[in-house]
Formats: C-alpha cells, structure tokens, sequence
C-alpha cells in the first residue's frame, strides 16, 4: 500500500494517492500541502466520464430552471390546448395531421395527440417539475439521515437502540406500495374529496410519501460512521477538553462524515426522480394541466398515443434515460474521487 505521495529515485514516476500519475517531483511537492478535499476535486477533474456527467447534469438543471425564459423566447407555452386554438392541424380524433406528431420548424417536438399541448415546452417544465420535487425530497432526506444517524451514533445507548429500531421497522415497508396508498391519504388530509386538489397540495404530498421511507439508508451508513469516529483519538481528546456533545458532533464529526453524505446523495436524487415519475404515471402524483415528466409517460401509454404517435415518448424517455445515466455515472466517480483505492 502506498503513502499517500511515494517518490521514486529520480522523480519521473508519482504515486498521488494510490494512483500513478505523470507528475514530476516538484509537481507532487505541490500536492503534498493540499488538503483532502484539493486533492478530491483533482481526481474528480482526472476523470473524463465525471466530468461529462457533471456537465449533463448541470444541464438539466439550467433548463428546469430556465424553462420559463426558454418557453418565452420559444414563443409558446405547456399549457395552451391547441387542438382549441389551432383545429387545422388536427384531425376528428385529436391526432396531430402532420407526420411524427406535427413536429415542424413551429412545434420542435411536435404536439400532443388528444389536447394538443406543445411536447417541448412540456417536457421542459415536467424536468422543471420533476427535479424540483426531487431535490426537496433529497434535501429532506440527507438533513434526516444526518441528524438521526449521527446522533445515534455518536451518542449511543437508549438513543442508538430507539433510532435503530425506528429504522429497522420502516426498511420493513414495501417502498413502492407504501407510496402509491399513501399519496390519497396524505391529500385527504390538506383537500376535502369533493374538492379539486391544488397541485401544491399534491408537491407537498409526494414530498412527504417520500421523504418517510428514504432517509433510513443514510442514518445507517452515518451511524455506523459515527461508531467508529467516536473511539478516536481527536474525539476523545476533545470530550476531556470539556467540549460540549453538541460541538463535538457539529465541529469534530460532521466534517468527517461528509464523503458518505455527497455519495449517498448523488445515488438518492436519480432514485427519487424514478419514483416521483413513477407515482404521476400512476394517477397518484402530479396530474394535468401540471406538467411532469411520470406525467408524460402515462400519456404515451394510453392507446391513443400508442396506435397514432409513437414518437411522443420518445423525447420524456430519451431525456430521462440520459439524466438518470449521468446522475449515477457522476455518483461513481465522486465516490473514486474521495476514496481512489475504489477506482476501477
């Protein structure tokens, strides 16, 4: 096993943290004073399939969060019905009358069969849709974990015995199952049955859903982080210090559990997408005239779409394909970036 810089005699071959590298000697006596997050951030730029990833990534979400700018300048928008506002371009039955589902210089990826909504612009607001949803219930998530694990953790005793057991018993539920019952549940609580159910009432629901069964995964990993940590040396030293609990988990462990928390993230954030979108292909999310990218899936299901105008899935499914690849692409190569004795 390697220091984390070897030199060989002569200095034309560098080991930097387990990795041969081209560096000569002065370029590693360089490395040898950067902290391990420097270090992290140089294997991750070494890493031409991350790089990439993040790039992709970062692209989703600029066009989330400029959906509104872009459908401006595009000049339409997701919710006007143009099967109302344009009926020439459709035939008695609601399918556009132009090949491909009426894509065309003025509808790029062509329109909706049946209300006739613009695809761009509805895909570009159902990513906005979708990724808001998920990052919420990922932020939710990781604050949990991080609370209930490290307390455990570090604390031990009844508090480690109590939270293991609530995290045992929810890993129990059916995540999936749980979801779907739960979702009419949660909406009863805000919306009278009778009455049209808000579609902030419907974010928050599937936040909620979400975030009770997905916190569990990371509290473990943290807890058990913290275990560790709390027989070290620098724990010890600062409990005889009189450092309070408190200080010393927010000071002393935190910053040493941060590798997990970023990993874990980047894993749990495409999975909350996948399940969202799977909970408004059900009915039981997101629903019209809200776009959403589950949303759009149920439409190029019905038959419809299926026997008129099989490219209308095309563009959700491609589009989702390619983020949830690069999100998990990307999770990889943070991970080998922090610990590069993972790396393939």
């Amino acid at each position: 096993m390697t220091s984390p810089i070897d030199i060989e005699d002569g200095g034309t071959s560098v080991v930097v943290d387990g990795e041969p590298g081209p560096q000569t000697e002065p370029e590693a006596k360089k490395l040898e004073g950067r902290s391990p997050g420097q270090l992290m951030w140089i294997r991750f730029k070494r890493d031409r399939t991350g790089v990439i990833s993040a790039y992709v990534v970062v692209f989703f979400f600029l066009v989330g969060l400029l959906a509104p700018l872009i459908s401006k300048l595009y000049g339409k928008d997701p919710y006007t019905v143009y099967a109302d506002e344009r009926p020439d371009l459709f035939d008695s039955a609601g399918v556009p009358l132009q090949p491909n589902g009426g894509i065309s210089s003025q509808f790029w990826f062509g329109l909706e069969p049946g209300n006739g909504y613009d695809v761009f612009t509805k895909l570009l607001y159902g990513i906005r849709t979708s990724l808001m949803i998920s990052v919420c219930v990922t932020i939710a998530t990781v604050l949990t974990g991080i609370l209930l694990g490290v307390a455990a953790g570090y604390l031990g005793g009844r508090s480690d015995y109590f939270i293991s057991r609530v995290i045992d018993f929810l890993l129990a539920f059916p995540a999936q199952l749980f979801f779907i019952a739960s979702m009419p549940v949660v909406v009863s609580l805000f919306v009278s049955p009778t009455d049209e159910t808000p579609t902030y009432v419907r974010v928050v629901a599937l936040i909620a859903v979400q975030w009770f069964l997905g916190w569990m995964s990371l509290a473990r990993i943290l807890r058990g982080t913290s275990l560790a940590l709390r027989e070290r040396e620098f724990i010890e030293a600062a409990r005889v210090s009189g450092a309070s609990p408190w200080r010393i988990i927010s000071k002393e462990i935190l910053p040493n559990v941060v590798t997990p928390i970023l990993v874990q993230s980047t894993y749990m954030l495409p999975g909350f997408v996948t399940a969202e979108a799977g909970l408004s292909y059900l009915g039981v999310g997101i629903v019209e005239p809200t776009p959403d990218w589950g949303q759009m899936f149920s439409k190029a299901s019905t038959e419809l779409v299926m026997q008129n105008d099989i490219t209308y899935m095309f563009f959700p499914g491609i589009s989702m394909i390619i983020f949830i690849v690069a999100f998990n692409l990307l999770g990889d190569s943070v991970r080998d970036a922090f610990d590069p004795k993972t790396a393939r």
